[in-house]
């Protein structure tokens, strides 16, 4: 069974700085692409991140360029999103998912989330 799990979620203050993890298990995706998407109260799925199987290229969402940083650690099968100097826009759960192949684009695997809270 293939199971995506994030952990790292949490109230901060803005300006403070998170680090959410996700921990890949019934399979691995060292030769997948992997992104962070985020979820608001009242509003859709955005896309905020993603990073190649090497590492090599990542992709931003343009409201988080400068502040957050994606990478991944195949070899744990595990995927990171630093979150510095955060904002209370950035309130929602955050979702990690794995692409189809080792492109970014159709993402079939999906974790459960984790809370991300940014008070003013």
């Amino acid at each position: 069974q293939v199971q995506l799990v994030e952990s790292g979620g949490g109230l901060v203050q803005a300006g403070d700085s998170l680090r959410l993890s996700c921990a890949a298990s019934g399979r691995t995706f060292s030769r997948n692409c992997m992104g962070w998407f985020r979820q608001a109260p009242g509003k859709g799925r955005e896309f905020v991140a993603a990073i190649i199987w090497s590492g090599d290229s990542t992709y931003y969402a343009d409201f988080v360029k400068g502040r957050f940083t994606i990478s991944r650690d195949n070899a744990k099968n595990t995927m990171y999103l630093q979150m510095n100097s955060l904002k209370p826009e950035d309130t929602a759960i955050y979702y990690c998912a794995a692409a189809r192949g080792v492109a970014h684009g159709s993402y079939p695997y999906w974790g459960q989330g984790t809370q991300v809270t940014v008070s003013s």
